[in-house]
Order: C-alpha cells, then structure tokens, then sequence
C-alpha cells in the first residue's frame, strides 16, 4: 500500500495545484491513499488560511466520484504556536477531520521560511527555541495525529546543519512526549527537493523515536505541485523496514491504522 499523508492543494495559499488534479497525478501513480492536509497557521496568514467548510463540500464531492479509484481522506496541517492554541481548538472541535498534522512554522509570529525568526538571533538559539515551542505546544495541546517534519529548522539554517548532539536531549523530551499521548511522526520527503543530507525527520531522530518505543509514522511528500504527490513515498517506506520500523500508518477519523511495512 501507498500512501501520501501531506498534500496541499489550491486550498493552500501557497500551492495553485486544483484538488480534482491532484486526486488525478495520485491515481495516475498508483497510489492507494492521500489525505489532504491544507494549511492553517494562525496569528501569521489570517487572511490566506484555509476556508475549511469549501474545502469541505469539494472535498466530499471528489470522494464520491473518485471512491472506485482511490481512498481519500481529508486533514489539515496546523502550523501551531503556543499563542494560537485556542484557535486551532475551536477549528478542531467544528469540522470532522481525519487526520491533524500539527507542524512549527513560526515562533512569535515571526516565519522561518524567510529567515525573520533567525534574524539577530544565533544558531544556538534559533534552533533550541523551535523545538522548545513544539514541546510547550504539544504539552497543552493533544488533537493532533503526528507531528510533521519534525527538523525542518534545517530548511532554513544559513549557518549549516546545527549538531544533533546539542539538541538530542530537548528532542528526546518532545518524542517522549509524543508517545505517552498516543500520537505519532511524519517522516516528510521533501528533504530530497529540499537537497538536505538527510530524512525529515533525520534517521538520528527516528532511531531515537524507536528506541524510546514509538511506533506511528505517517509518510507525507509535502507536494504542492503535479510532480511532488507522492514523491519518494515507495523509498521512504523502504528505509523505515531498513531502520527497524514494521509499520506506517493511516488514519480514519483521527484513529490510526497500521500497513506493514
């Protein structure tokens, strides 16, 4: 079985990819499941968030039409901060989702894509700072399905590859605390587009989440245009078999499923 657990879509602000042809490139690569996980990141896009209750409707029509071809299962990518906890609660608490991917992309309003967060600040601090903000999120907040990309500060380090020595122990205490509530990690493909030398997360992050016990992972392309669904998912699968791993998951209405690998 293959299946991509990250996809954006039009319903993205930044992907202009049609859902319906999304559905279409999955199927024309024999892929088995995709759920769509559209963005919201609250206290940054306003605006450019997802409209849930369109997606919704468009949603429920493709998986009608497309039932014979293809499982589709619908999400959303919550781009959390400690400051918008209560927003994505009630977001949570109106629609039916699926699956929840709950993802750091910012730390005080201030986005890591375009450096504004790194600005003024040392490598040393930039990087403990983000995953300190995704252990204080995931100790008060408990609706989500995994974590996604769990290094992705490495995306976005002018300064190199920080050393995992020096963050293994506050890592080691968010993926202890990912496993005591049942939830699980993403391993994200986008590391090849991205040219890093590693998975996301890196393979010293998933041998640590084994060690510690863990066993949901869910395998996501992050694709948000035709040639990236599905990227890289068959390989991925491959690698987790390689490192110990004897399942990936699914999800159905934020209960998980498990495929051998």
């Amino acid at each position: 079985m293959i299946a991509d657990y990250h996809i954006h879509s039009e319903f993205s602000d930044d992907s202009t990819c049609p859902m319906e042809t999304v559905i279409q490139c999955a199927i024309a690569r024999q892929l088995d499941e995709i759920c769509f996980t559209e963005h919201i990141d609250y206290g940054v896009k306003t605006d450019l968030n997802c409209d849930c209750a369109k997606l919704l409707t468009k949603f429920n029509e493709y998986k009608e039409k497309y039932r014979d071809k293809i499982t589709l299962k619908w999400g959303m990518e919550f781009g959390m901060q400690t400051g918008t906890i209560a927003q994505y609660e009630a977001t949570f608490a109106e629609y039916p989702f699926d699956f929840i991917i709950c993802s750091c992309h910012q730390v005080d309003n201030l986005e890591f894509w375009n450096y504004a967060y790194q600005e003024g600040k040392s490598q040393a601090q930039y990087n403990l700072n983000y995953y300190a903000e995704i252990l204080k999120v995931i100790q008060k907040y408990k609706n989500y399905s995994v974590l996604g990309h769990l290094d992705m500060i490495k995306r976005y380090d002018s300064c190199g590859e920080y050393p995992f020595i020096k963050v293994a122990p506050i890592i080691e205490e968010i993926l202890k605390q990912v496993i005591a509530d049942g939830k699980g990690i993403e391993v994200n493909t986008s590391c090849y587009r991205y040219g890093l030398k590693d998975l996301t997360p890196s393979r010293d992050i998933l041998k640590m989440y084994r060690q510690l016990g863990g066993e949901i992972i869910t395998i996501g392309s992050d694709g948000h245009s035709e040639e990236q669904y599905g990227f890289k998912i068959a390989q991925t699968q491959q690698i987790l078999k390689d490192l110990g791993f004897k399942y990936f998951y699914t999800y159905d209405k934020m209960q998980p499923t498990a495929h051998k690998l």
